[in-house]
């Protein structure tokens, strides 16, 4: 008798599971450059051929986890109030995201969480798909969810979407970058709001305005220190 569709599917979910949880100890231990996928396979139990079934290429089995995050920006543009302009209701999201520490804002201190950052910040091919890849789809679908107004073109649009999430990666890796220093997500939580209000309203006003005409090199306003 054929197994039900649904156990077929949880079966197949607790092997996809288990590879990526072996994966991920054997790359904490010896570095991902250091494990080869024949490895991998091995300590799940599993031939190669059925790993690649799951994760295509090695760096999906660290980078898999930001799949749930795929478009994230584009659905809360897309499901906005009126009121807020697509660059206010990104900003509120971080906000609130920065608020639950989500690991997706670098904001978050937990040993797991920080051992899975030194893992990916750690190692450039891992960085370099995470780039290539993801922050690509992430552009793309903002693009796609910007609204055409008049004078936007394409190329507009893209750009805008660019811009929106380089800012949310960036302040991601800064927060990491806290969090790695030895700071806890208490400590270092109002300077994230703060730099994420800085950033947002960066874009929101325009880069002129905070570097006029006239600003000397080097400085925004102010003196270098």
């Amino acid at each position: 008798m054929d197994e039900l569709p649904g156990l077929r599917e949880r079966k197949k979910e607790r092997t996809r599971n288990l590879i990526a949880q072996e994966a991920l100890r054997l790359f904490r231990e010896k570095g991902f450059d250091e494990v080869s996928v024949v490895e991998v396979a091995a300590a799940a139990e599993v031939s190669k051929a059925t790993l690649f079934r799951y994760f295509p290429a090695k760096e999906d089995l660290v980078l898999h986890r930001f799949a749930d995050h795929l478009g994230e920006a584009a659905r809360v543009v897309r499901g906005r109030p009126p009121a807020l302009s697509p660059t206010a209701a990104l900003r509120a999201h971080f906000l609130d995201r920065l608020a639950a520490r989500d690991p997706i804002t670098g904001l978050n201190d937990h040993p797991d969480v920080l051992s899975f950052m030194d893992l990916l910040y750690g190692t450039p091919s891992l960085q370099t798909g995470l780039a290539q890849r993801y922050r690509s789809q992430e552009i793309d679908a903002l693009a796609e969810a910007l609204p055409d107004v008049p004078d936007s073109t394409p190329l507009t649009r893209r750009l805008a979407a660019t811009h929106l999430i380089v800012v949310q990666q960036e302040l991601s890796t800064a927060n990491w970058r806290t969090m790695a220093a030895g700071r806890t997500a208490d400590e270092a939580y109002a300077d994230a709001v703060a730099e994420a209000e800085r950033a947002y309203g960066q874009l929101m006003t325009g880069l002129d305005t905070v570097y006029p005409a006239g600003t000397p090199a080097g400085a925004a306003g102010h003196p270098m220190v």
